[in-house]
């Protein structure tokens, strides 16, 4: 399965239908999967409809290999009962933060749970699947192999799972930055980053300015301007180390299997340990 499921939303697809899916078809399925017998499979308004290569099996009087049609949908949740999610995600800053930046958050079940819904399936009821194959038992072996194929694509891709479930990602991040939370991160993210110049020197260069006839020193020490009685503290930012977070777990650049963002916590905590006991 680790082939298949880099990311912890990936894994928790796939664990969520073992608990309701016979098992050996699921590893069936992943065979499938991993051969590359998935010949099509296209994604369109939270429809997934696919074609797999079949088996050859003269015992049945199947001699040349056959192209199944597959179509698989999740029971999409309520417009009414989105509006009611969104607006809970939409009050919590672990949550929408992640959301906005392209994550899935961790605790996102908890979250659902919170208003009686549920993201993830749950039982056989979420799913609605045919295959063409002659199985009468679902899901078959086809359509366990899509599921494995789904799950990959929810490591490139997490808020498919969101479009699986009846609303599109744009939609949920416009209605995401419409909360008061959202509107101060979406105006932090799309704040304009500053451009480096280049330099011949890393010292300040001595620039001319006016010399002033007279200097009154009573002036200069004492103003004619009172000191405001309390200064304003300047609040910390609103997403911590936003620069490396924007990239995501698995950035470009980044080819390994684990977590970029986690590398990058266990960098900068082990940094933090060091500095303190020095």
């Amino acid at each position: 399965m680790a082939q298949f499921s880099k990311t912890w939303w990936g894994k928790r697809f796939i664990e969520a239908l073992e608990e309701f899916t016979d098992s050996a078809r699921l590893t069936r399925g992943r065979s499938y999967a991993r051969n590359g017998k998935i010949q099509e499979y296209y994604l369109e308004q939270g429809k997934i409809t696919a074609q797999v290569r079949g088996s050859i099996n003269p015992y049945f009087g199947v001699y040349t290999e056959p192209l199944y049609n597959i179509t698989i949908e999740i029971k999409p949740i309520k417009t009414a009962d989105w509006s009611k999610a969104i607006a809970y995600l939409g009050s919590k800053a672990s949550l929408i933060s992640k959301l906005l930046l392209n994550e899935v958050p961790d605790n996102i079940d908890e979250a659902f749970h919170e208003v009686n819904l549920h993201l993830l399936p749950q039982t056989q009821k979420d799913f609605q699947t045919s295959c063409s194959c002659p199985d009468w038992e679902n899901p078959c072996k086809h359509i366990a192999g899509v599921y494995y194929l789904v799950a990959s694509q929810l490591d490139q891709d997490p808020l498919l799972l969101f479009e699986l479930r009846g609303i599109y990602r744009s939609l949920l991040q416009q209605e995401l930055a419409k909360s008061p939370l959202g509107k101060i991160l979406s105006e932090a993210m799309e704040a304009d980053e500053i451009l480096l110049e280049p330099v011949t020197s890393y010292y300040t260069k001595p620039e001319k300015v006016q010399h002033l006839d007279a200097v009154s020193l009573k002036e200069f020490w004492h103003s004619t301007h009172r000191l405001p009685p309390t200064v304003d503290v300047v609040s910390k930012a609103s997403i911590p180390a936003i620069v490396v977070k924007k990239g995501g777990d698995f950035p470009p650049f980044w080819r390994k299997d684990g977590s970029f963002l986690e590398v990058m916590q266990e960098f900068y905590q082990r940094v933090r340990t060091k500095n303190s006991l020095l």
